[in-house]
């Protein structure tokens, strides 16, 4: 086969081939499409590496990679950094592994601490596997009644109390509203926040394939927001937050049970809540929903290091950093915070 498949790197022409590919493919996502070469150039100017395989010029396998370079949090080759899901999505297993072996080749020859691929299902591949994320999702129903049915009893109530807080929804592309509201919680997690300019690069790029949900109190006063992302039938809430009145009128509880009923009301089928890592907050937060946690298996080929890489959080090395950032005024966590988030993707 290898005689035969030609590996090449994705440019503008190709975007079209490219997302028809992946949209027919059963483990495409939306981060494997082509959008995200052009966000992450234009936001964050990292090297992109979009290969793709061709067997007499039909297309038969792609695998995105993004090389990410940092003196703080090192140097890494990966599908797809910023996204949950990444990884080579091919006609064959065959295939796979010979562009996971153009991805080595690649990396070696960048010189990069490690190789990262972010895969949903499990592979034979031989690399080094990780599993410290889960992902989560559930089927929507088709009203509302059903929706709210169809959650778990305690979480239903939290969602029915939120209800009687005279919350109000609204849909659209309220950037600089939800921007205030995603930078007030990652500053309080003590985590930097993306640059505006990244949002907006989203929204320019993918423009109807996504929206902006916000929930305000009975004064109209904004209390949560997200980004959501919408791909073949699937809703994908993706970046939210919220203020300091948002656990009292359990505003986050109430936004996601609405993204579920708009996103009925749009046609979409499934409800993708993303990844969380096992056993922390938000992963139980999510099982409180009634959904079961599927696990993520990230792999690694490691070139300069000897060690599997440890960003998160939860990592004691960072404790005095995010200690120190949760202090920060949220202008100055504004302003500094694009400076090192385009690394921790």
């Amino acid at each position: 086969m290898s005689g035969n498949c030609q590996i090449s790197t994705l440019t503008n022409s190709g975007f079209s081939k490219w997302d028809e590919y992946v949209k027919r493919h059963e483990n495409g996502t939306f981060f494997h499409l082509s959008g995200w070469q052009t966000v992450i150039k234009n936001s964050f100017s990292h090297s992109c590496y979009y290969l793709f395989a061709e067997i007499d010029n039909k297309l038969c396998g792609v695998l995105p990679l993004v090389e990410v370079k940092s003196a703080l949090f090192g140097h890494a080759l990966v599908s797809t950094p910023f996204c949950v899901y990444g990884g080579a999505i091919t006609d064959n297993e065959e295939i796979a592994r010979y562009l996971e072996q153009e991805a080595v080749q690649l990396a070696e020859k960048l010189e990069v601490d490690y190789l990262e691929l972010r895969y949903q299902q499990e592979q034979q591949n031989g690399m080094l596997l990780k599993q410290v994320h889960s992902s989560f999702g559930c089927e929507i129903p088709d009203d509302n009644d059903q929706i709210l049915a169809k959650i778990k009893k305690k979480q239903r109530a939290v969602i029915r109390h939120a209800m009687k807080n005279e919350l109000s929804s609204s849909v659209g592309a309220d950037v600089d509203t939800f921007y205030q509201l995603l930078s007030t919680s990652y500053r309080n997690l003590g985590t930097p926040i993306f640059s505006k300019k990244y949002f907006r690069e989203l929204i320019n790029i993918f423009g109807d394939d996504l929206d902006i949900t916000v929930i305000s109190d009975n004064e109209n006063r904004p209390s949560s927001a997200v980004l959501n992302f919408y791909y073949n039938k699937q809703v994908l809430p993706y970046y939210g937050g919220g203020n300091a009145g948002a656990r009292y009128l359990k505003s986050a509880d109430f936004m996601y049970y609405q993204v579920m009923c708009n996103a009925s009301e749009k046609g979409f089928t499934w409800f993708d809540f993303g990844r969380s890592k096992n056993d922390s907050g938000p992963y139980k937060y999510k099982k409180h929903w009634g959904m079961e946690p599927k696990p993520l298996y990230y792999y690694y080929h490691l070139v300069k290091t000897d060690d599997l890489p440890n960003l998160s959080p939860n990592n004691p090395k960072y404790k005095f950093f995010i200690n120190m950032w949760q202090k920060l005024p949220l202008k100055l966590s504004q302003f500094l915070g694009p400076f090192l988030s385009k690394y921790l993707g």
